[in-house]
C-alpha cells in the first residue's frame, strides 16, 4: 500500500507543479493553511487548496473527518481559527449569494410551494428586479430541476429526491459562482440518486459553475468530477494527494464499469483511503 501511495503522490506533486508554472493559472478559491478546532480537538490541520473557476471538485472521506467543517468555512459559515479562505484573492468572513450551498438535510419552508421555496432567494437577492423578471428567473431554475409539474406543491406532496431538487434550484436562482454541495445525495435511494447526478452534471455543464462535492462515495466522485482528493481522517485532517479524472465528458454510467482510468483510480483511492484509515486506527 505504501508504494501505491508514493506512487499517486509523485503523479499529484507533478500536475501540481504544472499548474502552478502556467501563468494563466488564476485561483477561484484557495485555502492556506486552514486550521479549524472545536475546544481541543483539532478538526481541520494544515489545509490547502486551490481551485479555479468551472472546475468540478470532489472531496471524499470517511463519516467524521472534518467534511462539513470544510464546507462550511469556504460557504463562510464558520471561520478558520488560522489560515486563509479566499475567493478571488478576498477573504470569506461571512455566508455570500455567490455561494450556493446545498446540505443533506432539505431545509424547506413547509408552508410553501415549490416555486415560493426557489423564490425566497430570488426576492432577497434580486430585489431590485421587475417582478416579471423575478418570476420568470425562478421558474427557469424550477423547470431546470424537471419540477414544472410540481411547482405548486408543498414539501409534504414530494419525494425525497424532489426536495432535493427544490434545494439545488434555490441554491441556483441566487446564480452564486461557487456551488457547495455537501452530502446531498446520500440519503437518496440509488435510483433517485444516480438520475439527481446526472441532473447537477448537466446544469453544471450549462451553467458553468465551480462546484465543490463532499461526498463518501468514490464511485460518484470519480463520476462527476474533474479531481478527486481525499480528506484524511481527524483529529487533525489534513488532505492527501489530487487525483485527476481525465475520463470524457459526458459520461456515461454504464460504460465506466468497462473504463480501464474508471477502474485504476477507484482502485487507488479506494486503497489510499483504506491504508490511510489503518494508519490513523493505530497511530
Amino acid at each position: 500500500m505504501t508504494a501505491i501511495k508514493l506512487k499517486v503522490i509523485d503523479i499529484a506533486t507533478v500536475t501540481r507543479q504544472a499548474s502552478s508554472s502556467n501563468d494563466a493559472y488564476q485561483p477561484l478559491v484557495e485555502l492556506k493553511n486552514v486550521c479549524k478546532s472545536y475546544g481541543t480537538t483539532s478538526i481541520l490541520n494544515n489545509i490547502n487548496l486551490s481551485i479555479k473557476g468551472g472546475e468540478f471538485i470532489a472531496i471524499v472521506g470517511f463519516s467524521g473527518s472534518g467534511k462539513t467543517t470544510l464546507i462550511s468555512t469556504i460557504a463562510g459559515l464558520i471561520q478558520a481559527d488560522s489560515g486563509e479562505v479566499l475567493k478571488q484573492g478576498q477573504p470569506i468572513t461571512a455566508p455570500g449569494p455567490d455561494r450556493g450551498v446545498v446540505f443533506q438535510n432539505y431545509s424547506l419552508m413547509p408552508w410553501l410551494t415549490v416555486f415560493e421555496n426557489v423564490a425566497l432567494a430570488v426576492d432577497q437577492i434580486f430585489k431590485h428586479w421587475p417582478a416579471e423578471q423575478r418570476k420568470a428567473h425562478t421558474e427557469k431554475y424550477v423547470r431546470m430541476v424537471n419540477l414544472g409539474a410540481a411547482m405548486d406543491k408543498k414539501p409534504a406532496e414530494l419525494s425525497g429526491g424532489m426536495r432535493q431538487r427544490v434545494n439545488v434550484a434555490r441554491a441556483l436562482a441566487a446564480s452564486p459562482d461557487i456551488l457547495l454541495l455537501d452530502e446531498p445525495l446520500s440519503a437518496l435511494d440509488a435510483l433517485t440518486r444516480g438520475n439527481l447526478q446526472d441532473e447537477i452534471l448537466q446544469i453544471w455543464a450549462q451553467e458553468k459553475k465551480t462546484v465543490i462535492l463532499i461526498t463518501n462515495d468514490v464511485d460518484e466522485a470519480i463520476y462527476m468530477a474533474d479531481r478527486v482528493i481525499p480528506l484524511n481522517p481527524g483529529p487533525d485532517a489534513t488532505f492527501g494527494p489530487d487525483f485527476h479524472v481525465h475520463i470524457e465528458r459526458p459520461r456515461n454510467r454504464t460504460a465506466l464499469n468497462h473504463n480501464e482510468e474508471f477502474k485504476e483510480l477507484r482502485a487507488e483511492i479506494t486503497k489510499y483511503l483504506m491504508a490511510i484509515g489503518i494508519e490513523k486506527t493505530h497511530a
